[in-house]
């Protein structure tokens, strides 16, 4: 199409100023408006359903929705269906707060399930391999498990939270293993763990993450696989040493107290003894006291009542008697006489 092209007319139209410009305008939108009658209703549609779908959103039961106008925090919305400044006046970043995150150290999950896969572990031998107090290699492998306590520190506070946690759990880690020997790092995984989650915790709240720890999980402690052989050698020595000590403190609280309580019998029993005989000495000697006075009131009454009462106890004891008369040459034996008697009483 040829240009109509008239400097003349031109520098007329120049001289005529804004109010010519803005007449032409009208005029250009007069006649695309003639030539294209429903093109404004369908401007208008456009608009109506850009605003519908910028101005609502929906945030779903395990997020909030943080809102920024022009880049500044504004709020922070909850569940539900919200409504927003359409045009990017204002920009909503959803965050799950419900949800628990993990971040993995000294390994990788591939794929979970019942069989779970795992990379190779010698890919992160720079995060597992850790020295212990008593200067020996250990292997630990854990798990940080946490989630978003505060959405606005989360998203404005921090520049790389994800980054800023494995750096600051890897350096925890490192200082509480570097705390115990190789042997505490094996047998005592869930004290490590909780100490690591509360150190962890103040440094991500010095740091202000806006993230809070749920837990620690310990996956594997261990020493690495070219001294795993001698380091169970030593394991079982030190067993085999513990387990012979046991048993010798076994037989010695068996034998030892016995043998206390047996020597503690013995003493009672001894004791019991030079009481007893004590005792009977210091009666048999009033006894005899008490007698003697009697024997010096009347001497000749006591000497005889001793002689009778030591007769009739030795003839008690004595089943088959003999009487002898002085005067009598033949023995004369009284048992069958006795013994009619006895049978004449019954």
């Amino acid at each position: 199409m040829p240009i109509d092209w008239d400097p003349e007319k031109w520098q007329r139209q120049k001289q005529r100023g804004p109010e010519f410009r803005a007449q032409d305008i009208g005029n250009f939108f007069k006649r695309f408006k003639g030539r294209f009658p429903g093109i404004w209703l369908l401007i208008a549609i456009f608009l109506a359903i850009y605003m519908a779908t910028s101005m609502f959103y929906t945030v779903e039961v395990d997020e909030v929705g943080v809102v920024q106008r022009f880049g500044k925090f504004v709020r922070i919305t909850h569940p539900g269906l919200n409504i927003k400044l359409p045009f990017g006046i204002e920009k909503v970043t959803k965050v799950k707060v419900r949800r628990i995150f993990k971040e993995e150290f000294g390994f990788r999950t591939l794929k979970a399930g019942i069989k779970t896969r795992y990379a190779p572990d010698k890919k992160y031998q720079d995060e597992y391999l850790m020295l212990t107090g008593d200067l020996n290699v250990g292997v630990v492998q854990w798990a940080v498990h946490y989630r978003i306590s505060d959405p606005y520190k989360y998203l404005f506070k921090v520049r790389d939270v994800k980054g800023t946690l494995r750096d600051l759990s890897e350096a925890v880690m490192r200082l509480v293993v570097g705390d115990r020997s190789i042997n505490e790092v094996i047998s005592r995984r869930a004290e490590i763990a909780l100490k690591a989650k509360n150190l962890l915790q103040e440094e991500l709240n010095r740091a202000e993450c806006g993230i809070t720890i749920t837990t620690i999980e310990m996956k594997n402690t261990s020493v690495p696989k070219p001294v795993q052989p001698s380091f169970n050698e030593v394991n079982q020595a030190i067993q085999e040493k513990e387990k012979m000590i046991y048993e010798a403190k076994e037989k010695y609280n068996k034998v030892i107290p016995a043998a206390r309580g047996e020597a503690e019998k013995t003493i009672r029993r001894a004791e019991g003894y030079a009481l007893e005989r004590i005792n009977k000495a210091r009666g048999d000697a009033s006894r005899f006291k008490a007698l003697y006075q009697e024997y010096v009131k009347a001497k000749d009454i006591t000497k005889r009542r001793l002689y009778l009462e030591a007769i009739e106890k030795v003839f008690s004891n004595i089943k088959k008697k003999y009487i002898v008369d002085e005067n009598q040459k033949n023995l004369l034996p009284f048992l069958k006489l006795n013994s009619g008697e006895k049978e004449k009483l019954r």
